[in-house]
């Protein structure tokens, strides 16, 4: 084959796998609407030969036209050989996952009453052994992952912005604990990389999706998304992750992410119902997965439903944004809730008593009955319905 050829080809491969490591997994136009993990994947674990490959292809042009070559073809090749140092910059040190966002050095907890947090800030809480901490989301938002021991367990919090998702994992993959840092996205969700393994694994739900662990799951531990406030109220000796100094500008970045009026197209909310960038509330329940409509539950306070064979409680606090899902379930039968307006807290249809947002009520008729919690989620209509396909719709 010419030289002249080989050196075309090698160049061409040479920047294509630059842009193309990046592009599939980093959020490109059109580069996370289709299913290429797995040539992402096989381009991030075989880069350097890869590499090799197009060096030896272009080698015995390169060397012909410096050594043969006019002084314009020199220059232009000069000058192609500069741009690609160039792309290898910015595809390498630039535009990666963990060069964009790095995890916080100074990694700080603040008691309630020593906390700087404004308290109606919006927070991951999580409850575990007997232990309370709360991780406020423009915190861990920019960091998407802190690491942290919760109730005496490891915990790995997680946080993607562009699908509203939060998470709170067991890092301990085949028995040992693991470190993860940030890789890139999938379908628009946040992709943690693990340190031994190399295997990819999806923020939305745990699953490692490429490398040697593929098909294996993280063990998710409750969580909730709630006003700071809220979160206090509920857990007064709970313990408040406080914002990295190092990062402030960063944080700032995300004002107005809770209200989802953040300038961004990535991340700000849609304010119509079922579009890509909608909010909804995920409930999982008996295997299967149904999302509600945000403005509804804005606009109704409470809604009542069966999923999974499981009678249950959606509940909004008047904050707006504190929301709880219960089983609507006491003594073996079901209750049947409505939205109490003057007292603005929910009050079942047997009794009409009022309930607290602990799960109890201070009725005698219920004494000693407390709802249980079912984990749920609020995400963009476009997280939820990509990663729980065949979810059903509250209509």
């Amino acid at each position: 084959m010419p030289k002249r050829i080989l050196l075309a080809l090698g160049l061409l491969l040479l920047f294509g796998l630059e842009i193309a490591k990046v592009y599939f997994i980093m959020p490109f136009p059109g580069s996370q609407h289709s299913n290429s993990i797995a040539l992402a994947y096989f381009l991030d674990r075989n880069i350097f030969w890869l590499r090799l490959l197009a060096v030896l292809c272009l080698m015995p042009g390169l060397l012909a036209c410096f050594g043969r070559g006019r002084g314009w073809q020199k220059a232009a090749l000069g000058v192609l050989l500069l741009f690609y140092v160039c792309i290898f910059y910015l595809f390498h040190y630039r535009f990666l996952a963990d060069k964009m966002f790095y995890p916080p050095v100074h990694k700080r907890f603040a008691s309630a009453r020593d906390n700087q947090v404004d308290s109606n800030q919006l927070v991951i809480g999580a409850y575990l052994n007997g232990e309370a901490a709360a991780y406020p989301i423009q915190v861990i938002g920019y960091h998407h992952q802190v690491e942290d021991s919760l109730g005496g367990e490891p915990v790995l919090v997680t946080y993607c912005t562009v699908c509203r998702t939060g998470r709170v994992f067991s890092p301990i993959v085949q028995g040992k604990i693991q470190h993860f840092r940030l890789v890139g996205m999938d379908h628009f969700n946040a992709m943690f990389e693990d340190y031994d393994s190399h295997s990819w694994w999806r923020q939305a739900t745990g699953e490692a999706i490429a490398g040697p662990l593929s098909g294996g799951t993280l063990q998710e531990f409750p969580s909730r998304q709630i006003r700071l406030g809220a979160w206090i109220r509920a857990h007064p000796q709970t313990r408040i992750l406080q914002p990295d100094n190092l990062f402030t500008a960063r944080y700032a970045e995300l004002q107005g992410y809770d209200s989802g009026t953040l300038q961004s197209a990535l991340e700000k909310r849609d304010s119509l119902s079922w579009h890509k960038k909608s909010w909804v509330l995920g409930v999982l329940s008996g295997g299967q997965a149904k999302a509600y409509d945000w403005n509804r539950l804005a606009r109704e306070k409470i809604i009542n439903d069966t999923l999974g064979g499981l009678p249950i409680l959606i509940a909004l606090e008047s904050d707006g944004v504190s929301f709880h899902v219960w089983k609507a379930v006491a003594g073996g039968r079901p209750i049947w809730f409505r939205w109490n307006e003057s007292r603005q807290r929910p009050e079942d249809s047997a009794t009409h008593s009022i309930w607290e947002w602990d799960g109890k009520s201070p009725d005698a008729a219920w004494s000693g009955i407390q709802l249980s919690e079912v984990q749920a989620y609020q995400e963009f209509w476009h997280s939820w319905e990509t990663f729980h396909p065949g979810t059903q719709k509250d209509n």
